[in-house]
Order: C-alpha cells, then structure tokens, then sequence
C-alpha cells in the first residue's frame, strides 16, 4: 500500500460535490464519456454511493467513485486530472477504499492505461460486456482477487 505524502488530503464528499466531480470527470475525460453535475448527484443521492476526493497541493486532483450494497462495491468511476496524473493517486484512491470487500468494475476495452493500473492494483479480467458505453465499444468486467 502506498503511503499519502504530507501535501494530499483525503476528503469524503456527498452531493454537494457533484459540481467538483463533474469538473474532474470532463478535465479526466476530455474526448470521451463524461458525466455532468446531474448525473453525480444522481448518483449521490443513492444509498451506499460515495465519493472519495483527493487534493494535492492544495487542489483537488482526482477522485473515486464507488456504490456498495451488501458485500460488494463497485468502480463506478475513477478520474485524475491530467495535470497530476502518473504520481501514483489513482492507486492511492483503489487502496483506501479495498477495506470495502469485493470490488469489481467495467473499464473500456480502449482505456489500456486504466486496465493496467487496475491488474497493478490486483484485479483480474472476470468477462466482458458487449457493446456496454455510448459509441457502442466492449467494457472489460474486472474483480478484486479476495
């Protein structure tokens, strides 16, 4: 597990976040799906969903956003800013919520970077679902080994 270093801070937010998630989500995913404010209060407003924010440097650099209902937890979505991408806080978001149980989610079969940094983490590919986002490509289900 790595270490946070003294500049991040590691934040919950509810609802009230969604105009920050979405500000993230659009920096994160320019050129692709990217979910609005509505649809992050949406979704906050679910029972068991929750958003984990970090900041560093005093700005908010990315954030993890999952729902569990039982003994599972799924990735709804994960975003970092590109401006602090490739310093280890994608990771650093997976860590803090493994404590939750089992953890799948569905990553684009295009996002190689992020089925990389999930198999890092220790998931494995568990199927794949057809024709799963918007422009109609695969999603590649992935699961926590515990």
């Amino acid at each position: 597990m790595t270490a946070a270093k003294p500049d991040q801070v590691f934040q919950d937010l509810g609802v009230e976040g969604a105009p920050l998630l979405a500000a993230l989500h659009e920096e994160a995913f320019q050129g692709g799906e990217v979910w609005n404010e509505a649809a992050f209060a949406s979704l906050l407003s679910i029972p068991g969903t929750e958003a984990l924010v970090v900041t560093l440097e005093g700005q908010p650099a990315g954030f993890i956003l999952t729902r569990t209902l039982l003994d599972e937890t799924e990735i709804l979505t994960l975003a970092v800013s590109p401006r602090f991408q490739r310093r280890g806080l994608g990771r650093q978001l997976i860590e803090k919520i493994f404590p939750k149980g089992q953890i799948f989610l569905e990553v684009s079969v295009s996002n190689t970077a992020a089925m990389a940094l999930y198999e890092a983490c220790g998931f494995v590919r568990a199927g794949v679902r057809r024709g799963y986002y918007q422009d109609g490509s695969d999603a590649i289900v992935m699961t926590s080994k515990i």
